[in-house]
């Protein structure tokens, strides 16, 4: 099967670093904000009159955004550089959790933690597949770790910092925060990741088709079944504590 990155493109070991710096970044934001509302379910429902219970189903919102966003915005985006594609998508991103910072009803963050969920799985897909091409083949898996560990870091430092946030102040400055956060991002990306006009783009059929490989769905059920147990327990740490 043909390699479809393309081949590691000419950079300097600092302008690299700076470009998967800024990634992580994003990664970062993503990881706090989707683990940020667990740490202030009480908070949230004392604000807005609400259960717990209900809350949780703002978890839910926000993964199925993922779940709808992930396949729609590659297919959509598949004609876009994907530089655009990334600035897009965080700018996306910041707007719904500025958004769920300002919400002044249960029904209104409902939907801004769906559409805040929406750019969440295409971002890491295209953040890695740039992470991959801008190395050589046997450092690519590393690279795409150091993407992740923006993820990381966010469990450690992020969330911590969210929950403090919004328990000392209002519940609110935990989404305000990851707004900034992704601004932020949007900004890097744009100043640090170079535009390959020469870059390969894919039509929207051929994303499509990937779906037909078993290969495909193998790890998605996988992944699924593990995330959706360990949601299950983050969700309501903060109620049970």
């Amino acid at each position: 099967m043909p390699d479809p990155l393309p081949a590691a493109t000419a950079y300097s070991r600092q302008k690299v670093m700076l470009i998967i710096f800024s990634l992580a970044m994003g990664g970062f934001g993503i990881g706090t904000g989707e683990f940020a509302i667990m740490g202030l379910m009480p908070n949230v429902a004392l604000d807005f009159g609400i259960t717990e219970p209900q809350v949780g189903h703002l978890i839910s919102a926000y993964a199925l955004g993922v779940v709808v966003g992930a396949p729609l915005l590659a297919i959509f985006g598949a004609q876009l550089f994907r530089k655009h594609l990334l600035i897009a998508l965080m700018a996306f991103y910041a707007l719904g959790n500025f958004a769920s910072a300002m919400a002044g009803s249960y029904e209104t963050l409902m939907i801004s933690r769906f559409i805040a969920g929406l750019p969440h799985g295409a971002y890491f897909g295209v953040a890695a597949l740039v992470a991959a091409s801008l190395v050589p083949l046997n450092q690519r898996a590393k690279a795409v770790s150091y993407i992740m560990m923006g993820l990381a870091l966010a469990l450690l430092f992020g969330n911590p910092l969210a929950t403090l946030l919004g328990q000392h102040l209002e519940w609110r400055y935990a989404f305000g925060f990851v707004a900034c956060v992704a601004a932020l991002t949007t900004v890097l990306v744009y100043v640090f990741l170079p535009l390959n006009r020469e870059e390969v783009r894919h039509s929207s059929l051929s994303e499509l088709r990937a779906f037909n490989r078993p290969q495909i769905w193998y790890p998605l059920a996988i992944g699924s079944v593990g995330f959706a147990g360990m949601f299950c327990v983050f969700s309501y740490l903060a109620p049970t504590y």
